[in-house]
């Protein structure tokens, strides 16, 4: 079974977009199952020339995670079963003293442009990684801030 351990943070100005390991990856993801409060969810990405389905358990620092990979074109067509608007962001990859920090600006649907995330994944629960100075607070046990939950939310301003 598939563990997945990690941190997310908000992220506070700019200073991380010169450190950028690459030009960002656009994606698109859908939820077909929207999950909730102890249940699963069920996610269609499509990141660059690849998709991925994902089934995540709940919880929000550790969680059981499966992810498989799918032909675009049955992405989209899943994308399109989605019940809630799709999602668009580009990622972003930084490495910050040995750890792999991701970064997504979001830009749609309309109420989430703007919002910047940072996640890190970890090995274990006891890893503790040193922070960039350009995150801001952490949100890694803020519900409101799961991809799933964005979606139900009005502006990200409106979570702090």
């Amino acid at each position: 079974m598939g563990i997945e351990i990690e941190r997310k943070f908000l992220v506070a100005g700019e200073g991380w977009r010169g450190l950028a390991c690459q030009p960002g990856t656009a994606m698109r993801q859908g939820y077909l199952a929207a999950g909730g409060p102890g249940l699963p969810t069920v996610r269609i990405r499509i990141a660059g020339p690849a998709a991925m389905l994902t089934v995540k358990g709940p919880g929000q620092k550790v969680r059981a995670e499966f992810e498989y990979p799918v032909p675009v074109a049955d992405a989209e067509a899943m994308l399109a079963l989605s019940p809630m608007p799709v999602l668009a962001k580009t990622r972003f990859e930084i490495i910050h003293e040995g750890h792999l920090w991701t970064v997504d600006e979001f830009h749609a649907p309309a109420a989430l442009r703007g919002l910047v995330l940072a996640e890190v994944e970890l090995a274990t629960e006891a890893v503790n990684p040193p922070l960039p100075d350009w995150l801001g607070a952490e949100v890694t046990d803020d519900p409101r801030y799961s991809n799933c939950l964005l979606y139900t939310s009005p502006s990200p301003r409106d979570r702090q």
